[in-house]
């Protein structure tokens, strides 16, 4: 094989591991755009947020999952919230009502309680568990843009 011949084969294998790191790096992360104030001051409206794909959790995580009530033509079909019950954890009473469940009632498994930051959030308190199959993932951070300390 001549040098041109090695060059465009290294050339090549070096493509094809860019693009594979890029589809494996794809699988495992996810890049999103935060729409409303719900998580203020954590996150702010337009704050893109890097999120890893998983559905293990744990309390206090910042969680991107499935809209469970998508209000509206405009409603997004993600939500970020955080995780403020896992399934074995006594439901918090101010969910209770919206779940149905007794005084000492437990998180059921394959369900969160999530809840916005902000004081003013639609969150569990308004429409109950969240399914972990309907996560996204959990944040990992915001990332800064470049031009920005």
């Amino acid at each position: 094989m001549t040098g041109a011949g090695r060059t465009t084969m290294a050339m090549a294998v070096g493509a094809g591991m860019l693009l594979l790191s890029v589809r494996v790096l794809r699988s495992r992360l996810a890049l999103i755009r935060v729409t409303g104030s719900s998580m203020t001051p954590a996150f702010a409206d337009g704050d893109r947020l890097l999120v890893r794909r998983t559905t293990r959790v744990r309390r206090g995580d910042a969680v991107v999952f499935r809209n469970p009530v998508p209000f509206g033509d405009n409603a997004p079909a993600w939500l970020v919230k955080r995780v403020s019950a896992l399934p074995g954890d006594a439901v918090p009473p101010d969910v209770r009502e919206i779940v149905g469940a007794p005084d000492g009632g437990l998180v059921p498994p394959g369900s969160l309680i999530v809840r916005g930051d902000a004081a003013r959030t639609q969150d569990s308190r308004h429409f109950g568990y969240v399914p972990q199959a309907s996560l996204l993932g959990v944040v990992l951070t915001r990332p800064t843009p470049l031009g920005r300390s």
